[in-house]
């Protein structure tokens, strides 16, 4: 194996044959004598959860030198209830102090405003529902923080992602893979990662399940070890959708009308709406005219689109109307695993994270740098701005950020709105 290059490919899971490492059956990772072979100055993202503390036990387990960096992301009103940084910071502190490591307290706020919260805005004004956490793996954890690790003397570094890594000999690339947990998978927030990056780049916890995860967690002592996972956009967090987004974006109240141009509600901004929504409507059931009282349709309504330039929203009844069905969709700002993109031909895609991997033909698209996924079942609410992500089995292509969608209803037109 060249030196440089660690995997985990081989590590056996709990419960596997009676021949794996004692120390396989006790820390749910076995040291593979190849990696085992060159020791590393591995720099790990700590993040106060316990998938990154565990990535560093297990890293520092092997031998390897392990230096713990948390990244600190955002600083508006950082002290909050809802997103606050010190926590997580004393609860890195508190993991690098059981593992007896350095840590080191870095400031990306700067560059997480300039390269990913301006383009969240900018997204959302435009009516789109963008993915920050994609842009922030891409241009903070794998750019901003790969760079400092490197003048830090690291070699490698390693997060607590749920995805794998692999050289592929043959092509002499590197691979990026699910987890194997896949209920954890993250491959799809990390489609956008490069060669170069992929080549620095460890996740010892992809090769885990999260139950083994915070199992090791607990049986070493972690004080995070059953610390609840993050949930929300990182600079978001807990805290209200709407109310954040008030703060930053100038909205405009409108109409919300049906599919037949009937207006049924009001609007308190497209920017607070995604396609597929079903909360937050204000939509009760809608009576025809003439119909009996207690009468109407009381199915949920769902968000079906936008229209930016009458600032209309447009909800459906029921969770398979053909607005929220797409067959096809196009994707551009293509990133690509390989450095290129891969052959028209089938593969698999998300549409979006937790999502099955659906069967699909990716073509090109009609303009330069576009791509075409036409799929061989129609797929629920695919959104503009979101990532559509490309899968040849367990391996991670890339992927883009969704264009358009053609829906089932294509061929019809949407009804005018009165007058």
């Amino acid at each position: 194996m060249k030196r440089g290059l660690l995997t985990y490919g081989h590590l056996p899971r709990r419960g596997g044959s009676a021949s794996a490492p004692a120390a396989a059956q006790r820390g749910g990772a076995a040291d593979n004598s190849a990696t085992m072979a060159a020791k590393h100055r591995i720099v790990v993202g700590l993040s106060g959860g316990v998938d990154s503390a565990v990535t560093a036990y297990l890293l520092k387990r092997q031998g390897h030198e392990v230096v713990g960096i948390f990244m600190k992301n955002w600083e508006d009103d950082d002290d909050s209830e809802y997103c606050s940084s010190n926590v997580d910071f004393v609860d890195a502190a508190a993991v690098a102090d059981v593992l007896g490591i350095e840590i080191e307290h870095v400031n990306f706020a700067a560059e997480y405003k300039d390269r990913v919260f301006a383009e969240f805005l900018r997204e959302y004004s435009a009516g789109r529902t963008p993915n920050p956490d994609v842009l922030c793996n891409a241009e903070i954890k794998f750019k901003a923080f790969l760079d400092h690790a490197m003048r830090l003397g690291a070699e490698k570094i390693a997060t607590g992602h749920y995805a794998r890594v692999r050289f592929n000999e043959a092509s002499h690339r590197h691979e990026l893979l699910k987890g194997l947990d896949p209920a954890k998978d993250q491959s799809y927030f990390l489609h956008r990662l490069t060669q170069a990056q992929l080549a620095k780049t460890l996740f010892p916890v992809g090769e885990l399940r999260k139950t083994e995860v915070r199992r090791i967690a607990a049986e070493i002592g972690l004080p995070n070890a059953k610390k609840k996972d993050s949930t929300g956009i990182c600079f978001i967090g807990e805290r209200p959708f709407r109310e954040f987004l008030n703060r930053y974006l100038q909205t405009q109240p409108g109409p919300i009308r049906d599919e037949r141009g009937r207006r049924i509600g009001e609007h308190v901004g497209l920017s607070f709406y995604t396609l597929g929504q079903r909360q937050g409507l204000g939509i009760g059931g809608v009576k025809d005219k003439g119909a009996q009282r207690g009468g109407g349709d009381h199915a949920p309504w769902f968000v079906a689109r936008k229209d930016m330039a009458s600032n209309t929203l447009y909800a459906v009844q029921g969770h398979d109307h053909p607005w929220l069905l797409a067959h096809e969709l196009v994707f551009d700002d293509a990133a690509w695993t390989a450095g290129e993109a891969p052959v028209p031909g089938a593969y698999a895609a998300k549409t979006r994270y937790r999502q099955q991997d659906a069967a699909c033909t990716l073509s090109q698209g009609d303009s330069p740098g576009t791509f075409r996924l036409r799929f061989a079942a129609s797929q629920w609410a695919v959104t503009p701005g979101q990532s559509a992500v490309l899968y040849d089995g367990e391996v991670c292509l890339g992927g883009g950020v969704i264009a358009a969608a053609a829906t089932e209803d294509a061929e019809q037109k949407m009804a005018p709105a009165p007058a």
